[in-house]
């Protein structure tokens, strides 16, 4: 009986949904997560659904594996407008624009155990063999060489700011962390919060602008937002920006008072990701002026939105702390970020990153699969 009252309490609260958003999805995503119904959780393993929203590349398909696999028991996927991947067995899809119902119907078959939990897809086994190698059969090698359990070992090197040796350490981050833009994944080597080098692996996928500059506005500033710990502004930014779309009235500049008021451009460390003499607090101050009512239509994003050829975005990151470089990667529309990010230099330049990347090749840093030592990064 208390079983039986436990699954219906469960069944009946918000679905927790992890999304990972493919091209052209974020807008729609953001709307999909106002709905009280359902949760957006910042990590896959507090999740109960993974929704996968619009079309992703073939090369994240091995991400998409590793997130899956995270997930706790009981467990589903909803391909939404999307693919299914070719691993995912009797996969759920949904093509509706609104699929809150199909999330909160798979959410309630897994409650109540008339839908079978997803297995794993990917064998379970370390992200390196360890077993039986070593002078202790345990993976290392030396002082510090091999891989300890099938862990790299972090080595030393000359920070970029004090010269102090501390362990530097490359793993992948994305494409799917929420924190970083839907599609950019990027390999960085730290030394505690700080980047080193970073290589561009995945550009963020396209997304669809609004042609309204307010609404453009208000979308940008509610992914930016949620970076500084302001989720609620960020809800509120989404909220409006919905209904502009539809034509409803807003009080902008009650908005754009309470984001001065939350402290939000006193938050952004000053100087940082300069680009043609605009750092990130002038950029988010271009988004906060387009709420400004007494000035309708002024509203100038080219220092957001242009092309910009002559910079890329990983020489903006390094030697920035981590938090900093969050804040940089979310400072730029989608159009400008690609443009920022162009895999084919980095491709070009692979000699110099090689060099950068004091050789983890050899501790097993760059190992793709090592995806259960580095939950967020996967994320």
């Amino acid at each position: 009986m208390a079983i039986a009252l436990l699954r219906r309490l469960a069944g009946a609260a918000p679905v927790p949904v992890f999304a990972a958003v493919g091209a052209g999805m974020r807008a729609a995503a953001d709307d999909l997560f106002l709905d009280s119904r359902i949760t957006r959780t910042n990590s896959v393993c507090h999740a109960r659904i993974l929704l996968v929203a619009g079309p992703v590349r073939e090369a994240d398909q091995d991400d998409l594996r590793r997130l899956h696999d995270q997930m706790l028991h009981p467990r589903a996927t909803l391909w939404w407008k999307s693919n299914p991947g070719p691993d995912f067995a009797e996969p759920a899809t949904s093509d509706e624009d609104d699929p809150v119902a199909a999330l909160e119907a798979i959410h309630r078959a897994l409650i109540d155990g008339t839908r079978d939990s997803e297995p794993d897809i990917l064998p379970d086994e370390p992200p390196n063999p360890w077993r039986g190698k070593g002078d202790y059969g345990q993976g290392g090698e030396g002082m510090m060489g091999g891989t300890p359990y099938g862990r790299p070992m972090a080595m030393t090197d000359d920070d970029l700011r004090d010269g102090l040796a501390l362990d530097a350490y490359t793993a992948p981050f994305g494409p799917f962390l929420p924190m970083l833009p839907p599609g950019l994944k990027l390999s960085v080597t730290l030394q505690g919060d700080v980047i080193q080098t970073a290589e561009l692996l995945r550009p963020p996928f396209p997304q669809a602008k609004s042609a309204d500059g307010t609404v453009h506005a208000l979308r940008a500033l509610a992914h930016f937002l949620p970076v500084l710990g302001l989720e609620a502004h960020a809800i509120r930014c989404l909220e409006a920006a919905r209904s502009l779309s539809v034509g409803k009235a807003i009080e902008l500049n009650r908005i754009r008072q309470l984001l001065r008021w939350s402290g939000a451009l006193a938050a952004i460390p000053p100087g940082i990701g300069v680009v043609e003499g605009a750092d990130v607090r002038m950029r988010v101050e271009r988004w906060l002026a387009a709420l400004d009512e007494s000035q309708p239509g002024t509203f100038d994003d080219s220092a957001t939105t242009s092309p910009l050829k002559s910079a890329r975005l990983v020489d903006l990151l390094r030697g920035r702390e981590w938090s900093e470089a969050i804040l940089i990667a979310n400072s730029f529309d989608t159009e400008t970020l690609i443009s920022l990010a162009p895999v084919e230099a980095e491709a070009d330049d692979q000699d110099r990153k090689d060099e950068n990347r004091m050789n983890h090749e050899g501790h097993g840093a760059g190992n793709p699969h090592g995806a259960h030592a580095h939950r967020a990064p996967g994320a």
